[in-house]
């Protein structure tokens, strides 16, 4: 079974980010198939990334397959002017590699967290998600994983992770943000104590090219 997640950072030359898009689902993802992985999904950037990348999730059973088997293809992409990778493990979701497949505000959180925090860290995570999910309509977090390697910020010892939600537009992202009652406040307070336990946090938007649902064709960068 495929267990190795790949997150892919693509940039392209300019305004060919839907080229390179499109061939990755037309050509590739047969390809990918084949080869025994699975392309999870590709988003294109909303707020705070550049308009000609691609982020990218493939699954694999092993980082070599994924090497093998992507990276050369990205090579022969004359469109593609560079990409970078961070393999992953799945923490508390996804628990299978079922990919995503409704359109939405896609928000990539990425988190460096000391060791001595991170069962706190993931125990938060458990607790707070079924709130959000209860209180917000149409939210979803879609999974956490831990890299294998240095986060963004590059801190020593730090254990590195990627948090991917899912909310139905730009709208509710805001609403996520304000609470309202007690059963939404006690959630902010779980997320803001998680937030205070890691390192370093950064996030950016991002709308979902492999959508089967509807396309996003608003222009956000």
């Amino acid at each position: 079974m495929a267990s190795v997640y790949c997150y892919h950072r693509v940039t392209t030359l300019p305004l060919k980010w839907r080229d390179v898009a499109d061939n990755l689902q037309s050509d590739w993802s047969s390809r990918c198939a084949a080869a025994g992985g699975v392309l999870y999904g590709i988003w294109r950037s909303q707020i705070g990334r550049p308009r000609d990348e691609l982020s990218v999730i493939t699954v694999w059973a092993d980082s070599e397959s994924c090497e093998r088997d992507f990276h050369t293809w990205l090579d022969t992409m004359s469109w593609v002017v560079g990409f970078e990778t961070a393999d992953m493990s799945p923490t508390l979701r996804p628990t299978t590699p079922e990919p995503p497949v409704r359109q939405g505000n896609y928000a990539f959180r990425w988190f460096e967290t000391p060791p001595e925090h991170w069962d706190e860290f993931l125990d938060l995570c458990d607790s707070a998600w079924p709130g959000i999910e209860a209180a917000y309509d149409d939210v979803q977090v879609i999974g956490l994983w831990r890299i294998e390697e240095a986060g963004e910020d590059g801190g020593e010892g730090d254990i590195a992770s990627l948090m991917l939600t899912r909310r139905p537009d730009l709208a509710m992202w805001e609403r996520t943000k304000i609470p309202r009652g007690e059963a939404e406040t006690e959630v902010r307070r779980k997320l803001s104590r998680r937030y205070d336990l890691c390192r370093f946090t950064v996030v950016h938007t991002a709308t979902l090219l492999t959508a089967n649902d509807q396309q996003d064709t608003h222009r956000w960068t």
